[in-house]
């Protein structure tokens, strides 16, 4: 079984030996965020249990510094090292000096909740420890994850949009039955997001006895486009050039994921294989980084001909002997 000071610790989210000054932000932004005024029906329940957990958890480590502040540090045995590091023989008032150090610190701390709630605990009361077991087992245990995808072209996740997703869930009733329940949602999908972006809806998920009510998580999928691929923030479009066009110029139009008419001409040039043309600015948006974009690679792939005559043959070879 995990004792108090380390469920206390997970709870808050916070490592042993964290200052009053941190704990105190800690319990500030949980508390923040777990407020019950502050969610849905649906997810009370679960805040109102977060919300216990976490004031008893501050409250509990808090008394600790405090006791550590005015005792100094009566628990922790380094009272009883002094006294005994006068001698051998002094081993046993080392333990008579920690003994009393912990009786004094048990009389005189003023009782709170958490602390009375720590002292039932450590005094062997079978009753105490069956409710800190509960107590904890209602604190870590979540109904695992309801997980769907959500399914977004190039256009959404390059301009961003509104997606309603419906799932149906598990509920608990109240006479302990599970049923089944449609819900609908609102999802945000901002500009730039990448498959495998996850949105989180805290304690919409399934219920299960004794449990608290699991999240609903929908994982960005990314629709095949026509014309584009993602790479990262980058664009990719391939476009097939036939021979003729390589070597005696070539031009072609497209539009942008935003609509926007480009056109890439190559008259001046003869086009290789292999060929790639950037444009910059031109990709997808970048997630934190306001107005700007990765960029747009257009590669050109060369078609030759499956077969020529004797008559082209002979007339190419007479075009291109002079080349180099």
């Amino acid at each position: 079984m995990v004792n108090p000071p380390e469920l206390y610790h997970r709870i808050l989210d916070v490592p042993k030996g964290t200052s009053p000054q941190e704990l105190r932000a800690a319990y500030k932004g949980l508390a923040k965020k777990w407020h019950p005024d502050k969610h849905p029906p649906s997810s009370k329940p679960e805040a109102e249990a977060r919300f216990k957990a976490i004031t008893e958890a501050y409250e509990a480590l808090m008394d600790q510094q405090e006791n550590r502040a005015v005792f100094g540090v009566c628990n922790d045995g380094r009272a009883g090292e002094k006294t005994g590091s006068f001698g051998a023989g002094a081993c046993g008032g080392a333990r008579m000096a920690r003994t009393r150090s912990d009786d004094f610190c048990m009389r005189s701390a003023p009782a709170t909740p958490a602390r009375e709630f720590a002292k039932v605990y450590s005094t062997g009361n079978t009753g105490g420890r069956r409710a800190f077991a509960e107590f904890s087992s209602s604190i870590m245990r979540k109904a695992p994850p309801l997980e769907r995808p959500l399914e977004c072209t190039l256009e959404e996740l390059c301009r961003g949009c509104k997606k309603q997703v419906k799932f149906t869930r598990d509920v608990v009733t109240k006479n302990g039955s599970i049923v089944k329940k449609e819900v609908a949602q609102m999802i945000m999908v901002k500009p730039g997001w990448r498959k495998g972006h996850k949105v989180t809806f805290e304690g919409m998920g399934d219920e299960r006895p004794g449990c608290l009510p699991a999240d609903a998580i929908f994982t960005v999928s990314e629709k095949k486009h026509s014309t584009f691929k993602r790479v990262g923030d980058d664009l990719v479009l391939k476009a097939k050039v036939p021979l003729v066009s390589a070597l005696t110029g070539w031009s072609f139009s497209f539009r942008l994921l935003s609509g926007k008419k480009v056109t890439c001409s190559f008259e001046d040039e003869i086009i290789c294989p292999g060929h790639e043309n950037v444009i910059k600015g031109e990709g997808m948006p970048i997630i934190g980084r306001l107005g700007v974009r990765g960029d747009l690679r257009v590669k050109l792939e060369i078609v030759f001909p499956e077969k020529l005559t004797d008559e082209q043959l002979t007339g190419l070879a007479e075009i291109l002997k002079d080349c180099t």
